[in-house]
């Protein structure tokens, strides 16, 4: 991040607001990917699940979105879902709106479906594709967006792949190595970020890694980042995988981002998973990054947290004053 990107987030702090917002956007997805956590029964608490949420489409939904940038000013949208590629059309209407807004824009999608020609052209978009392994695993976890179709509907376009790493992963040699030399060779791809399975407190799925595997894969992923240059693994990340928040009270991300689901209503709370993460197995890329930095000291005297939690206490008040949440 700039220095400019973060003395805005700092203003936005102070202010009471919120510098990200992440929205899904819709509660459709055409794929069934095992242990996403979208759709998981502790997501969304009490609402129920993802699938029997009364979502948006149409004007409602742009004007829906519209109304909860103009709320909570944010730097930073993330579009979820769901898949947003089933939305589109309003898409196509909202992306340059937030564009011209200046606000910086994420969409996660996982290209089952082409992504149109027009988006390529759109300043401050960037698209993450999720791609999670080589092709058998990938294709069987994430059908029908499939290796071949993913290669077919990123086409025209530069995209980020995002690699959410599972233990069927694990213990292969040179899986990672080969992951990254497939879609570092691609032109369409101008980086490769990895995250890490995060599961819920209290339950075993098949995807979650060990404390054995999670440090040999960040070993390996350490030995080959210099030899992929679109391999994103700086090491304020790896060093704040190995050293994940505590609670989401704890993630900076959690607390910088406000997250709505697809009613455009209701908030995703602790933070993006939803329910109860656990939180000593967080693999999330940004949360990783940010709590890493909190362990800088401006001037080498006071830490980045300790100058959050100042600037987080005096916004909280202004929000207050405001009747602002």
């Amino acid at each position: 991040m700039k220095k400019a990107d973060l003395l805005r987030a700092w203003g936005r702090i102070l202010s009471g607001y919120y510098p990200s917002l992440s929205v899904e956007i819709t509660r459709e997805c055409p794929l069934r990917c095992p242990g996403c956590y979208a759709y998981e029964p502790e997501h969304l608490g009490e609402l129920g699940p993802l699938r029997s949420v009364a979502d948006q489409n149409g004007a409602k939904l742009i004007d829906g979105v519209l109304d909860l940038v103009n709320r909570y000013r944010p730097l930073h949208v993330s579009i979820v879902g769901g898949e947003p590629l089933v939305r589109f059309r309003e898409l196509d209407v909202l992306l340059p709106r937030l564009s011209d807004m200046g606000i910086g824009v994420q969409v996660v999608t996982s290209a089952v479906r082409t992504i149109p020609a027009a988006w390529s052209t759109i300043n401050k978009l960037t698209l993450s594709v999720s791609i999670d392994g080589l092709q058998p695993e990938h294709d069987e976890r994430r059908k029908p967006a499939t290796y071949e179709r993913i290669l077919t509907n990123i086409q025209g376009h530069h995209i980020n792949v995002h690699c959410t790493i599972t233990r069927q992963m694990t213990g292969r040699d040179h899986y990672f190595e080969k992951f990254l030399d497939f879609w570092s060779a691609r032109p369409e791809v101008k980086k490769i970020w990895f995250s890490i399975f995060t599961p819920q407190m209290g339950v075993q799925a098949e995807e979650n890694l060990s404390s054995t595997e999670r440090e040999e894969v960040l070993t390996e992923l350490i030995r080959l980042k210099g030899r992929f240059p679109k391999a994103y693994l700086p090491n304020s990340v790896l060093r704040g995988y190995r050293e994940p928040p505590k609670s989401p009270a704890d993630c900076i991300f959690a607390r910088t981002t406000v997250n709505f689901t697809a009613d455009l209503k209701s908030k995703i709370t602790p933070c993006q998973f939803g329910g109860q993460p656990d939180c000593s197995q967080c693999g999330c890329f940004a949360s990783a990054g940010l709590n890493a930095v909190a362990g800088y000291r401006v001037l080498k005297v006071l830490p980045v947290r300790t100058l959050y939690d100042a600037s987080d206490a005096i916004g909280k008040r202004a929000a207050r004053m405001f009747i602002r949440s």
